[in-house]
């Protein structure tokens, strides 16, 4: 028996290997490339681990596990690569493992950048959304692929950093576009591959070719939660979910299922997945969404200790890993400033985004407060006017409410509390006063942004004013609402060039005195 989980080579064997404490039987099952059932296998137990070693399995043979006769096949939470067939939104079923043999993957010497906190430009985007519209004229739109083609466009504008919104499995058929409804935490999606069977490869071409151009690559990770997800259900579900003392979940998340974070089995899993991106993958980095439920323990009480972030930061492994945490949840926990391990986690700094957009909106009193956060230095702060969730910079100065009718939630949905100013006219206009007004003040995001102490992140778009139309929860938009358009970049050549020369200027001055 392997001591490692997932399938591994043991000699002309591969071993298969899952942890289950609550399943009284596993069947492991394997499939030809049409998903066909071709055999079964009972697997031995030794403590909480079910295992067996298997001799002559075909190269192209996909497998899945089932649990105590239940007619539903299980991923294995393990498996480094998964088979996906059909279409962007449709639903694979069933979901089937792939064995990822030893890759020859050509890396031509590459590796991570480690490029220092305070040279950065962070860039957050959608791997999807970048090139998905037609606008884009790439080969492959909505791939990674397709964005390996768009590179020149972040070098022109002078970003030194992607942050890639999940890239891993996800169900966007649930209607989460921005992947956020996590199914598996080792494989790359492969809908964001022009070949699903190539998923893995072409993952690893798109950080090749984003070092090659000195960019690094820092993954936005989803552990606080998963989507609806039988696997973890059936395999051990008051292991991998907090639950109250009536089996019900708790919801920290704001979503549901709640991961149980500092569970010695869910940190293993955790810091398994972490370290096969890195050095399988060669990423550079990652930002944990809603990371302050890694303070939470089995009960939902904050802890003076993660075991979780000990564990990460004391990972070899990860020794130089960029780590960027959202420090809050959705329980009321709020960290920024004060998450745990500030020596190692950058943190997501919200209350710069709400002090600047008050500030430059007029809000009276709020000089003191701009002026501090724009040069605090007391933690590793990520500074941000916007991001994926909320209002574009464009939608920031032409909207005072949200307007989120298309998501079909009857604007119930996102944040009520925006900071923002429409500039004397809600939404489109045609008033050159109006229009001139709004130019000036996304000038004066960008300024306060790039002229901030912290690392700067731009929101994908916002380079030549993106609009969203006033959704601040775009959530489940696979539309031009969330598109990059390519066409609308040229219209805007001028507001383009003024974040260039901006981005240029913090280079050249800022950038440079951080560093004696």
């Amino acid at each position: 028996m392997s001591n490692q989980l997932g399938p591994t080579q043991d000699g002309e064997a591969i071993n298969f290997s899952l942890y289950s404490e609550q399943a009284s039987k596993v069947t492991l099952g394997l499939f030809d490339k049409d998903r066909m059932l071709k055999k079964e296998f009972p697997l031995k137990k030794t403590g909480s681990v079910w295992h067996i070693a298997i001799n002559d399995v075909p190269e192209d043979a996909l497998y899945a596990y089932r649990v105590d006769d239940k007619p539903d096949w299980l991923v294995d939470p393990y498996a480094k690569a998964l088979y996906s067939e059909g279409h962007w939104g449709e639903k694979p079923s069933p979901l089937l493992c792939r064995i990822q043999r030893p890759s020859d993957f050509n890396w031509g010497g590459d590796a991570p950048l480690h490029l220092p906190f305070a040279s950065l430009l962070i860039y957050e985007m959608h791997i999807r959304g970048f090139t998905k519209d037609a606008s884009s004229q790439v080969k492959y739109p909505g791939t990674f692929l397709g964005l390996i083609e768009k590179i020149p466009h972040l070098q022109a504008l002078g970003i030194n950093c992607v942050e890639l919104l999940p890239i891993y499995l996800f169900d966007e058929s649930s209607g989460n576009y921005w992947g956020y409804s996590p199914l598996h935490f080792f494989a790359p999606m492969t809908r964001f591959a022009s070949n699903p069977e190539r998923a893995s490869e072409e993952c690893k071409e798109m950080v090749k070719a984003f070092h090659k151009a000195g960019i690094e690559v820092v993954l936005d990770v989803v552990f606080n939660h998963t989507g609806s997800c039988p696997s973890f259900r059936r395999l051990d579900n008051q292991i991998y979910y907090l639950l109250n003392e009536n089996g019900e979940d708790m919801n920290f998340s704001g979503c549901g299922n709640t991961v149980q974070c500092n569970h010695p089995v869910v940190i293993e899993l955790i810091v398994s997945a972490l370290r096969h991106w890195v050095t399988e993958y060669h990423i550079d980095g990652f930002r944990f969404d809603l990371a302050s439920i890694f303070c939470r323990g089995a009960n939902g009480e904050v802890l003076e200790n993660s075991p979780l972030i000990e564990a990460i930061c004391n990972d070899p492994v990860l020794a130089k890993t960029k780590l960027i945490a959202e420090p809050w949840d959705c329980g009321g926990l709020y960290q920024v400033g004060s998450f745990p391990r500030a020596d190692r986690f950058a943190q997501w700094n919200g209350q710069y985004r709400d002090q600047v957009r008050r500030f430059l909106k007029g809000t009276d009193g709020q000089a003191g407060g701009f002026a501090k956060v724009l040069a605090d230095s007391s933690f590793q702060s990520i500074n941000f006017v916007t991001a994926h969730d909320g209002f574009t910079l464009c939608d920031l100065v032409s909207y005072n409410e949200k307007h989120n009718e298309a998501n079909g939630e009857e604007n119930r949905d996102g944040n009520n509390a925006n900071e923002s100013w429409n500039c004397g006219e809600e939404g489109p206009s045609t008033s050159p006063e109006v229009l001139s007004l709004r130019e000036r003040q996304m000038r004066n995001f960008v300024c306060a942004l790039l002229l901030g102490a912290g690392t700067p992140m731009i929101l994908m778009g916002d380079e030549y004013g993106h609009t969203r139309e006033g959704n601040n929860n775009a959530y489940c938009q696979d539309n031009r609402l969330n598109y990059f358009l390519w066409d609308e970049l040229e219209a805007r050549g001028d507001f383009f060039r003024f974040y260039q020369k901006m981005i240029d200027f913090r280079k050249g001055t800022l950038c440079p005195l951080r560093k004696k």
